[in-house]
């Protein structure tokens, strides 16, 4: 059973994904919450396995609910599902940064909500397909700050090891290394299989490049 914690300001928001979760068999919603600070608390009592937290919420928002929780290393802590109607790279950012897994939209279809909290009670990421887009695309637009992290990203979804990546760029290989870490985590990907998946979703390159 995958235990649910449902963050939401709005008390349909949350009666509305409870009878959903609930529904189906391998869900289970062990409480609710209608702000931050109640998010934390409760996470910490009621030990859900996911969390689905509304980033704009009273007392405290769910970016900083997020990072309450997931920067407790003393406590179990859950993974978070971020649900927003928000579209805003600003709210994906910083979901990444508080330790987020996932990131979807409330207007995503009732299957995509329920796959997605079984996919980050995996222990896998997901962002929702159109953010996904919106930040490769604004990360492969910032040459001032990351051309070369850029043309890794490029290289990777080619196939090419960091050796490889090395010799073609003429840069250390440790070099490289951190180009790959960096591009991970800023992207909020677990691993080079899902660079090269998402570079090539979002037309970062094309077949036969």
């Amino acid at each position: 059973m995958i235990r649910v914690l449902i963050a939401d300001d709005q008390a349909m928001v949350r009666q509305g994904f409870g009878a959903l979760l609930a529904a189906q068999p391998d869900l289970l919603v062990v409480g609710d919450a209608a702000d931050g600070a109640q998010a934390v608390a409760a996470a910490r009592h009621l030990d859900p396995d996911v969390v689905l937290m509304d980033v704009r919420m009273p007392v405290m928002d769910g970016l900083e609910a997020t990072r309450k929780l997931l920067g407790d290393r003393s406590a179990q802590r859950p993974r978070v599902l971020i649900l927003t109607t928000f579209d805003l790279d600003d709210y994906v950012y910083e979901a990444l940064r508080a330790g987020a897994s996932g990131f979807l939209l409330k207007d995503a279809p009732a299957a995509d909500l329920v796959q997605a909290v079984r996919v980050v009670a995996a222990g896998d990421a997901l962002l929702a397909p159109a953010v996904t887009r919106r930040l490769i695309a604004e990360f492969a637009a910032r040459p001032d700050r990351r051309p070369r992290e850029t043309e890794v990203l490029r290289l990777i979804a080619r196939g090419r090891n960091n050796a490889e990546i090395a010799g073609d760029l003429v840069v250390a290989e440790q070099t490289v290394k951190t180009h790959v870490g960096r591009i991970l985590a800023k992207l909020g990907l677990r691993d080079r299989a899902q660079a090269v998946v998402l570079a090539y979703e979002t037309g970062l390159v094309s077949a036969g490049e």
